[in-house]
């Protein structure tokens, strides 16, 4: 399965102005010509993107580390925060 929408190469030359814009701001496309997949459209690395687009980050969350136990959290933090504290 594919998370990127696919493009069609008449697209790119139709629509090329707003095709670079959704890259520039971290949309990739899969390319296609005669219904065929031939290539990717990804935006360059170079520059932090301000944001994660909501697809990019579901997808990131399904494969994330698995649940915290909150009481365990909270017991770090109440750990912590006795060591830091100073006021013995």
């Amino acid at each position: 399965m594919n998370a990127q929408p696919e493009i069609a190469q008449s697209d790119l030359r139709n629509r090329p102005g707003a095709i670079m814009d959704a890259i520039q701001i971290g949309q990739s496309f899969t390319v296609t010509w005669d219904g065929h997949q031939i290539g990717e459209l990804v935006p360059s690395r170079r520059e932090w993107r301000r944001f994660v687009p909501r697809q990019e980050f579901a997808a990131m969350s399904r494969t994330a580390a698995p649940d915290v136990s909150l009481d365990a959290f909270r017991a770090d933090q109440d750990r912590t925060a006795d060591q830091g504290s100073g006021m013995d």
